[in-house]
């Protein structure tokens, strides 16, 4: 394989990296917010949706929202929802940008590392290209993915320049991009031990003990993450057997490593199942046998070793010994450990294959590669089609048929959605979210009956159920029934007292029974909980209007306007209280933005007919 050795040639590699990158992964500036997780993370989350502010900045470092502890990932979606807002292709360009950083940085520091910058552009193509690569770059809640890799990067680069300078800025600069590279995902706790690794190979150091004691700062840190992570993260709520998840290990060690080499029939979902003995003692057999090998030709051949102890060592905090979820492993996962793998197959190649033929061999594969991801990259288009790509592949996903029933009831597709809750529940009878799905499609049909009783199934099945209990509360408003309604909700908010919309809705159920303080209460826990909520600016606005406080309420309604310009009645309450204050011309441009937002809205459409024909300037329509 030809080496770039010029300071040009290593830039038009660079250059030629980031741009094969972008043609590859370029279908996902078309793709959309997903329904899982992408809600929690930027969708529906009012902290990410505030903009960059010290409220924000303290919630990013303090939360374990979405049971994780990640404050550089919080951070970075806030700025991109500040920037883009709910423009899905502008946080994909972000994760894409950062991808093809990674690469890019990647070929650097492992060229400058080894030596062998054409080797290690190879690797950087096998890294950035591989299909495995797309669930990190293309879905938006995985952004913690894309930018631990850029810190981890930076780490190797600034270890390795501390280990040939001894300047200690580059070892502090490593610690801090540990650090950083830690609160962006807690998976690089195993950095320390990748260092060790390279210490070896490529660094060749001679063996000390100052190795290990290089390495006590990043354990220190290592340990403090691990911590925080336990203490923030939520249990699966499938309490797989310890047999069942220990038998998963050796299988999904195997499996991770069949989509390396053979990267088809890739899942976004891959559930748990019982492995029947024999897979596991096959599984078990070849890492012995691989693990034998590059052991037995570890002085002839350090890269296989360390390559090998990479992608086993990188994988651990992900591979199933503690249960976090219900997946039994993701492409995801191997974002960082499949570096390990492409440089034992890349060195061996260089060792094995002459020149220039490995270099046809090196352009072929990374072209069938950027395919395989070009067409992966569009699987991620919308929450559709990637729960029936799922479902494709594992008709009896419960995940999958959950989600895309949820999806068609957001799409208003109801049939179908019906019929995925109905498969759901003929898999396992016992799904509560599928009986939260007949529920909700039940109720926006108005079959309030058939929904108040699938709700109550659904809490029969999951007693801590606050998507149940929300049916229910609507269910019981639209009968009438508003007692009823205001203690469903009161348990919602049992289940988790951080959701403004539940508050909001609390504060509207009240105001059906005049507690007017009560409600007040109520929508004001919900502003304090997301300032940006329109509704209950407006609601709470209307509750002020009332009490003749018009000042307060018209504040109220102005901010719900701005935060939703398209907010009819908001802008229809402005132009009221600006009409009482005899400022008619405001007024005026106020409602017809009322109109403009509802064009039915017969009131505001009375006012301006009425104002135009105090002015004598005849009806207007």
């Amino acid at each position: 394989m030809s080496e770039p050795r010029t300071r040009r040639g290593i830039w038009a590699v660079s250059v030629l990296i980031a741009v094969v990158v972008f043609a590859a992964y370029w279908p996902a500036l078309r793709c959309g917010f997903l329904n899982y997780d992408d809600p929690a993370y930027v969708t529906a989350n009012p902290s990410v949706q505030s903009g960059l502010n010290w409220q924000s900045l303290k919630w990013a470092f303090t939360t374990g929202h979405a049971a994780n502890w990640h404050p550089m990932t919080w951070l970075s979606h806030i700025i991109d929802f500040q920037i883009y807002g709910v423009n899905p292709w502008g946080h994909h360009l972000t994760s894409l940008l950062i991808h093809a950083a990674n690469a890019v940085l990647l070929f650097l520091v492992l060229g400058k590392m080894t030596g062998a910058p054409g080797r290690s552009a190879f690797v950087a193509a096998l890294f950035a290209l591989h299909p495995l690569r797309v669930e990190s770059v293309v879905w938006i809640s995985e952004r913690k993915d894309v930018l631990s890799g850029f810190f981890c990067v930076l780490t190797i680069w600034s270890y390795f320049k501390y280990q040939i300078s001894k300047l200690k800025v580059f070892g502090f600069l490593s610690l801090l991009f540990f650090a950083l590279g830690l609160a962006a995902k807690p998976m690089l706790v195993t950095l320390p031990c990748i260092l060790l690794l390279l210490d070896y190979w490529p660094l060749k150091r001679p063996f000390s003990w100052r190795w290990i004691a290089e390495k006590i700062p990043f354990l220190i840190l290592a340990a403090a993450c691990s911590v925080v992570t336990f203490l923030v993260q939520n249990p699966s709520q499938e309490n797989f057997p310890t047999a069942t998840r220990w038998a998963n290990v050796p299988v999904a060690y195997v499996r991770y490593l069949s989509k390396i080499f053979w990267p088809f029939h890739l899942s976004f979902f891959y559930s748990y199942r019982a492995w029947p003995m024999s897979d596991v003692a096959g599984a078990v057999c070849l890492l012995a046998l691989i693990s034998g090998v590059v052991v037995w030709r570890f002085r002839k051949q350090p890269y296989l070793a360390v390559g090998w102890a990479w992608f086993v060592v990188m994988l651990v905090p992900v591979i199933g010994l503690v249960q976090v979820g219900s997946q039994s492993m993701a492409d995801r996962y191997t974002y960082l450990p499949s570096i390990g793998i492409a440089i034992m197959v890349v060195w061996a190649l260089h060792e094995w294959v002459p020149g220039r033929p490995i270099a046809i061999v090196g352009v072929l594969l990374v072209a069938g590669l950027s395919i395989l991801t070009w067409r992966q990259a569009h699987v991620f288009e919308n929450s559709g089609t990637l729960w029936r790509a799922v479902i494709h592949e594992d008709p009896t996903s419960l995940v999958a048929l959950d989600n895309l029933s949820r999806y068609l009831i957001d799409k208003q597709q109801f049939s179908e959605a019906v019929s995925d809750a109905h498969r759901a529940l003929a898999i396992r009878p016992t799904d509560a979210e599928a009986e939260n799905n007949l529920a909700a499609a039940d109720l926006l049909r108005g079959r309030i009956d058939e929904a108040l009783a699938e709700a109550a199934a659904a809490v029969r099945l999951h007693p801590r159920n606050e998507q149940a209990y929300d049916i229910m509360a609507r269910g019981y408003l639209k009968k009438g029934r508003v007692e009823e309604a205001v203690e469903a909700y009161r348990k919602v908010l049992d289940l988790d007292p951080s959701l403004a919309e539940a508050w909001c809705n609390l504060g509207f159920a009240l105001l059906q029974q005049h507690r007017i303080d009560e409600a007040t209460a109520a929508y004001q826990k919900a502003l304090e909980l997301d300032s940006n909520y329109a509704l209950a600016h407006n609601d709470l606005g209307n509750i002020l209007l009332q009490q003749g406080r018009a000042d307060e309420a018209l504040a109220h309604f102005v901010r719900a306007a701005q935060i939703k310009p398209d907010f009819g009645e908001a802008h229809y309450n402005i132009a009221e209280i600006l009409l009482r204050k005899g400022r008619v011309d405001e007024a005026l441009a106020e409602y017809q933005k009322a109109v403009a937002c509802l064009p039915d809205l017969a009131p505001a459409r009375a006012r301006i007919a009425e104002i135009s024909r105090l002015r004598g300037e005849g009806s207007e329509h």
